[in-house]
This record gives C-alpha cells, structure tokens and sequence, in this order.
C-alpha cells in the first residue's frame, strides 16, 4: 500500500528529529569506546542513583508548586471576561519569549547575596543571605520557567466547562465548595494532568538551571549528562545510558499520567 504524499513531510521530520537521534542514544548507550556490544553502560546507572533520586524529587516539587500556584491563577483568569482573559493568557505566555538563559540570570541576580530578595530583608532587619547554591534555588527557577507549562492547560480545561452545568448546580441548591469540588474540579482534570506531564519531563531533565543556581553540591542528572559529554571526562557511552535511562523514567511517569487521565474521562462517562 502506497502512502500518501502528504505524510512524507511527517514521516521526514520524525526520520530526522527522533529516530536518528534515539537510535544515536541506544548506539553509544550499548557499545563500549572499542565499539563492542555491552550492557557495562546500563549497569553502571545505579551508581548514579542518588542523582536521579535528587533530580526526581526536585521536579516533583517544583510540579507540585507550580499546581499550588497555577491553578488558582488560571482559574481566577477563567472567571474574567474573554478579551481580559487574552491579555493575562498573553501575560503568562510572555515569558517563554525570553531566551531561557536570560530568565535564568534574572533569577540569579534576584536570589544572590546582593539581590533583591536579600535587599528586602535587610529593610526588614533580617540578616542578608544568598538563596543561590541551594535546593530552594534550583526549585523556584524550575517553577519559574515551567509554571505557564501549568497554567494554560487547566485554563483550556476551565474555559471549557458549560456554565449551564454550574448554573443548574446553583439551581438545585449547591454551595460554592459543592460546586468546585464535585464539578468544577473534577471536569478540569485533563488540564491539571496534562499541566503534571508537561512541567514534570523538562523539570527532572533540566541542566541550566542547576547549573546556574544550584552550585556543585546539588547536581541533578540533566547536568550530569551535559558534563559526560561536553566535560573534561568526555564519555559518550555512560551519558548515553544515563539519557536512555532519563527517557525510559520521564515516559513512565508520562504513561502513569496517562492513565490517570484515561480513568479519569471513564469516570466523567460513567458520571
């Protein structure tokens, strides 16, 4: 059966973009410096395990935070009227028109010894202190980057609910937290989902960030791949696997969220 020619364009751009590269990945990730088959690579991860264990814990509570901090805002936005809801949607998207390295350096002169944040408490009578080269560091730029990620999936979800089903709530007598938690809640859960699966795989493979505020003491995996590879111990074979490994973790907590999503829509039916 001949394909159409409307997919080669698809099928080129995957050719190039995901199957040369992934397979490159399993290549040196399986091969040895001589080029010889090995699973030495793989094996040799858990020696890194304190690493991945730190890396997923620090994008778990920068998703966490970044749900905490937004879904009221988007459901706050979802409230207003339309045309004010394009400006603030404009608003949050705003910032990832910003080279990333920029935002990251704006952060590091917000959190250093001298910054802002350590000027305001010395207005306060504080003492002054450096927020960089510590966990906090790295999770507030983690949800600094990533919370739009949060922010405009459960938006989409929230701007979707029929407001006739809230009004027949209100009809039949529902008080407001009835309302949110059994409606409102419920129904915006493809976008909080949706929110995790976005904020969480860039969050757990992120470099930059720990890079530029974390210091040598929190090293995350996405900076231990960067300095396999472009370090002075240059080993594209363990980076290889680290980053197989990296993959196989992020696409199974992808599918995790997936599945929730899918028992979450059977719910709703079944509702």
């Amino acid at each position: 059966m001949r394909l159409p020619l409307s997919l080669f364009p698809y099928i080129l751009c995957i050719v190039m973009f995901s199957i040369i590269p992934i397979s490159t990945i399993v290549y040196y990730g399986f091969t040895s410096s001589e080029g010889f088959f090995t699973f030495e690579n793989i094996l040799n991860i858990g020696i890194y395990s304190g690493v991945f264990l730190r890396s997923f814990l620090f994008a778990l509570a920068s998703t966490i935070f970044c749900f905490l901090i937004g879904y009221p805002v988007a459901f706050t936005i979802s409230r207003l009227k339309e045309k004010i809801q394009n400006i603030l949607i404009m608003v949050t998207i705003l910032p990832m028109w910003i080279n990333f390295l920029l935002t990251t350096y704006s952060i590091m002169t917000l959190l250093e010894t001298n910054g802002v944040l350590s000027k305001i408490f010395g207005l306060l009578k504080f003492p002054e202190v450096s927020f960089l080269n510590t966990p906090s560091a790295i999770i507030f730029g983690m949800v600094y980057n990533s919370i739009p990620y949060m922010i405009i999936p459960i938006h989409l979800s929230l701007s979707k609910i029929d407001p006739e089903i809230i009004q027949a709530a209100k009809d039949l007598g529902a008080r407001q937290f009835t309302i949110f938690t059994k409606i409102i809640f419920p129904l915006s859960m493809p976008g909080i989902i949706s929110g995790f699966a976005m904020v969480f795989g860039p969050s757990m493979s992120s470099f930059v960030v720990s890079k530029m505020l974390g210091g040598n003491s929190n090293l995350l995996i996405g900076e231990l791949i960067e300095l396999r590879f472009l370090g002075s111990t240059y080993d594209p074979h363990s980076s290889s696997a680290l980053a197989l490994a990296l993959m196989a973790f992020i696409m199974l907590f992808t599918g995790i969220i997936n599945k929730a999503e899918k028992n979450n829509e059977n719910a709703n039916i079944s509702l």
